[in-house]
């Protein structure tokens, strides 16, 4: 009989992700076929899945944990942020809309069809699904439409275990106010607790663990520590956006932008023992001793060349640029270098046509349609392959193609300067390709490191199972599960 678990948080970055993907791991290397599920999901770091679509990169990691590929069934709702109120609607892996916080509040009920669906063709693929929840089931504001914690839970008959984060602070009162506010009938499916983060001994924590206990006649089912490896694995959310500083080494700048996009490409670079990965702020300058300045993606890529030019970075890149600098733009940062960006449909905000940076001769174009792909290039410098996917709308032109960043099925893709020093792509994760990452670390002479990457997240994998074998009650969640 297939059986489920969903995990939800006192809050958002408690932990959720983590812990289902060290689950998935867990529960694999017992013979189990585990399928990762998110009903739904905010986040602008997204995965193309196997289907054609695209989920949050949360899921996609759980699904490597688990050993299986991606599918869009997996987060069957996916919100991308585009401002401060409105958002991207992605259903099974396809954008269906556009629309404000208010105006997706009155959608959530139509969506619950969708969530239970996708739900029931992994209950027939799977012996377990772990569920994650969303943010937190104390928004008791959002319970009537919810479609992402109790919402799901209660539809779908799912046990739930909580999960709070006592690095942060207040964990008994995270959990016993989430059982104080919250429905009785929402009370009944939480069976436990997880107590997440931990520092130092936790016997200190004993007598608050069974006043939890006593207080919201939930199971607890153990204290995690921290997991010093994190930061090894892929993070969706750009809170978990950190420094991977390495003081006396080659230093590459990322620009933090405010609607940041698929920043996972970093995510090689920043365990590169040769680089110091510095995350450059709203507010601070672009250092003047950096070797790369990258330009991440975007989701909104005109409302974030505001941002970029309001935060004194066009000036900052035009001073790297004359010392000799290089610059890297990937997919919105790419269509930032080049003269313009033109928004004729109003596809990201209002119509219009905001000039770029002008550090390329290209010119982009948004359009409804939205290029959701897996791709197998080769570097047009190096002549190495790039495994990489492409997930953005508009189309780029302009005389700098002609030096193509790489080539993808013999056609040019992306573009370089006249110099040289300012390239372009539309390809994400490209540094994941461990050939390609030394060739162009080389060529910035930035000497890489010899593990390869993907060797690395499984290591981390099955160090994040192990540790949560040792300090969780793993039987007793399979136990819970039904």
């Amino acid at each position: 009989m297939v059986r489920a678990l969903m995990i939800q948080g006192a809050g958002s970055d408690v932990g959720k992700s983590l812990i289902v993907a060290g689950l998935a791991r867990a529960f694999r290397r017992r013979g189990l076929r585990v399928l990762p599920f998110k009903p739904q999901n905010m986040s602008n770091n997204a995965a193309v899945t196997v289907d054609g679509g695209e989920i949050g990169r949360a899921q996609a990691l759980q699904a490597l944990a688990a050993g299986v590929e991606p599918h869009t069934d997996m987060n069957p709702v996916l919100l991308k942020p585009e401002t401060d109120v409105g958002a991207q609607i992605v259903v099974h892996g396809k954008r269906i809309a556009t629309a404000r916080a208010r105006d997706y509040a009155a959608m959530k009920p139509s969506l619950m069809g969708a969530v239970i669906e996708s739900f029931e063709r992994l209950k027939a693929r799977a012996d377990l699904v772990l569920v994650e929840g969303a943010g937190s089931p104390a928004e008791v504001n959002l319970r009537k439409a919810d479609i992402a914690n109790m919402g799901f839970a209660c539809k779908a008959d799912v046990p739930v275990v909580l999960v709070g984060d006592i690095d942060r602070g207040g964990v008994i009162a995270q959990l016993v106010g989430i059982r104080t506010v919250i429905d009785p009938d929402d009370a009944a499916m939480i069976q436990g607790f997880v107590i997440n983060k931990f520092r130092g001994d936790a016997t200190l924590f004993d007598d608050g663990y069974k006043l939890i206990e006593q207080k919201t006649s939930w199971r607890g089912f153990g204290v995690l520590p921290w997991f010093g490896r994190a930061g090894e694995l892929p993070a969706e959310d750009a809170l978990g956006l950190r420094d991977a500083r390495k003081p006396g080494q080659c230093k590459i700048a990322c620009l933090a932008l405010s609607r940041i996009a698929n920043f996972d490409d970093l995510d090689p670079l920043k365990l590169e023992p040769g680089v110091d990965l510095v995350m450059v702020r709203p507010g601070e300058a672009i250092p003047g001793d950096i070797s790369l300045v990258i330009i991440p993606g975007s989701k909104s890529t005109r409302g974030d060349l505001a941002f970029l030019r309001a935060q004194g970075w066009d000036i900052d890149l035009l001073a790297h640029h004359r010392r000799g600098g290089h610059v890297l733009g990937l997919c919105g940062g790419y269509q930032m270098l080049g003269r313009s960006v033109a928004d004729p449909d109003g596809i990201e905000g209002p119509a219009g046509d905001t000039p770029g940076l002008g550090l390329l001769d290209v010119d982009t174009v948004m359009s409804p349609q939205k290029t959701l792909t897996r791709v197998a290039a080769v570097h047009a410098a190096t002549k190495q392959p790039i495994e990489a996917y492409e997930i953005h709308i508009g189309r780029t032109d302009g005389p700098d193609c002609a030096r193509p960043f790489a080539k993808r099925n013999g056609e040019p893709e992306g573009a370089i300067s006249r110099d040289g020093r300012v390239q372009g792509s539309y390809l994400h994760g490209l540094f994941t390709s461990d050939d390609f990452r030394k060739a162009y670390l080389a060529k910035l002479d930035i000497p890489a490191g010899d593990e390869p990457y993907h060797a690395r997240v499984e290591s981390a994998l099955e160090a994040l199972a192990d540790h949560i074998e040792k300090h969780l009650d793993v039987e007793g969640l399979l136990t819970l599960a039904r």
